[in-house]
Parts: C-alpha cells; sequence; structure tokens
C-alpha cells in the first residue's frame, strides 16, 4: 500500500493520533496500580500499560525525526508527551473516559484493543517500514490485550447478577464514544477505504462474538460522540494532560 512521503504533514499527525492513543490509554490503566480488585489483574493491567506506553514512544520518537527532519523544530518523544496542549492531542475520546469501575476500565480496554489489533494488523504491510515494524512488534503485545481483556468481559457479563449490571451500565456509558474509531480523518487517509471497512468489519465480529459469550446486547444507540481527533475533546483530557505533564513544565528541560 503507498503512503505519502515521509515528511508529509499527515503521515506525522497520522503518528502523533497513533501515539496520543497509546498514551492517554496507558495513563489511565495507570491509575488502577495498587488498586486492583486481586493481585493478579493489577499486575495484568500495569503491564498493560507499559506496553502502551512503549508502543507510544515508539510512534513519537518516529514522528519527531520526521518532523526534525521536514522543519526547523526540534522535537523529542518527550517534548511531544509533555509539551502539547489538549488541543494539539489528536486521541480518541474514548481512551480519555474515566476509568469508572472495573468493569468499564475492562470494557474499554476490549474496545481499544479490538481497534488497534485490526488496525495493527493491516499497518504491518504498509510499504513504510518503520511504521510496519511498529504495528508488527505491538501486534504481538495486543494479542495479549485482547484476550485478556475478552475474558474479563466474558467473565463479567456472564457471572453474578451485579457484575452483569455493571457491565450494561459500562456499555451504555461508553458506547456512543466507539464510532468515532472509525470516523476516518484527512490525515488517516494512509489507508484505503476497503482496509478501513476490512478492519471495521473485523472489530465488530469481534464484538458480537465476545458479548455474545458474555451475554451481553450491543445497544442500538445512533449517538455519536467525536471530535477528539480533530483535538476537540473532553474535560477529562485537561485533568489527565495537568497531572501528566506538570513535572515536565514546572521544571523546564529536567532529567532522571
Amino acid at each position: 500500500m503507498k503512503i505519502k512521503a515521509k515528511n508529509d504533514s499527515a503521515f506525522i499527525q497520522y503518528l502523533l493520533h497513533l501515539g496520543d492513543n497509546a498514551l492517554i490509554m496507558s495513563h489511565r490503566n495507570s491509575e488502577w496500580c495498587g488498586h486492583g480488585p486481586a493481585l493478579e489483574q493489577d499486575i495484568a493491567l500495569t503491564n498493560i500499560a507499559l506496553d502502551q506506553i512503549g508502543q507510544a514512544r515508539n510512534f513519537y520518537q518516529y514522528a519527531a525525526v520526521l518532523i526534525n527532519e521536514s522543519s526547523n523544530e526540534k522535537q523529542t518523544e518527550d517534548s511531544l508527551a509533555y509539551l502539547r496542549d489538549a488541543w494539539d492531542f489528536k486521541n480518541c475520546l474514548l481512551v480519555e473516559l474515566p476509568n469508572g469501575d472495573w468493569g468499564q476500565t475492562i470494557l474499554k480496554q476490549f474496545l481499544i484493543s479490538a481497534y488497534q489489533y485490526y488496525l495493527y494488523l493491516e499497518l504491518q504491510n504498509i510499504q513504510d517500514e518503520q511504521l510496519a515494524a511498529i504495528a508488527a512488534k505491538s501486534v504481538k503485545e495486543l494479542n495479549y490485550h485482547l484476550r485478556w481483556s475478552a475474558d474479563w468481559v466474558m467473565r463479567l457479563g456472564d457471572g453474578t447478577s451485579e457484575s452483569k449490571k455493571r457491565m450494561t451500565d459500562a456499555i451504555d456509558a461508553v458506547w456512543s464514544y466507539t464510532y468515532e474509531l472509525f470516523e476516518v480523518a484527512e490525515y488517516e487517509n494512509i489507508l484505503s477505504v476497503e482496509m478501513q471497512c476490512k478492519i471495521r468489519e473485523a472489530w465488530i465480529e469481534k464484538i458480537k462474538t465476545v458479548f455474545g459469550k458474555a451475554t451481553l446486547a450491543i445497544p442500538n444507540s445512533q449517538w455519536k460522540q467525536r471530535g477528539g481527533k480533530l483535538g476537540v475533546h473532553t474535560e477529562h483530557l485537561g485533568y489527565i494532560l495537568a497531572e501528566m505533564q506538570f513535572l515536565q513544565r514546572a521544571y523546564p528541560g529536567s532529567e532522571w
């Protein structure tokens, strides 16, 4: 599959979009560290957060190289993570939503992991070797993220009346944010329409399969939350960045 020249601004924006999704989801998951319902699951979600921040670093490092080659800016992975404002972030709204209870966290992780897994399967095959390599490494991690979160969705959905109610409530709370995953921004044109349809169809099929085993229903609501890919975010992202970026902004240039 062909992509635009490496210094094309749309391609750089796409790398930032991928990195922002991974970084913000990682931060949300890290909030569970030491607070998980059991030690094993606490460690599992913390490890997933570490995988996600590793993915974010790879995307930011590549974006920084391309930015520096095409302009007089001197960007690094740190400046892209810590010195951009909320309106510069292009993550989907889904990943910035509050964790809620364990059920809502698990559901968000499952929905985004399924999307990223099938997306990165396609990105492995693009002609840009660096992005393809990042995707190939990430797919191996996402295979675990998807299996782990799917198992929990089934366990909670087909568990007690209380766990089922919590999963149903979680679906009602976050489902409207899933539509944005498949609303293609201009900078996402490196994926063909056919590939976008393939990713969406695979995602839908995975959701149907897991929800079926979990005895959960897919909502009929067509209300769509959107804007994150274009830099229009919920208030939640501002609080995330205030916490995540404080040290670097308070003490510019500080290093370990």
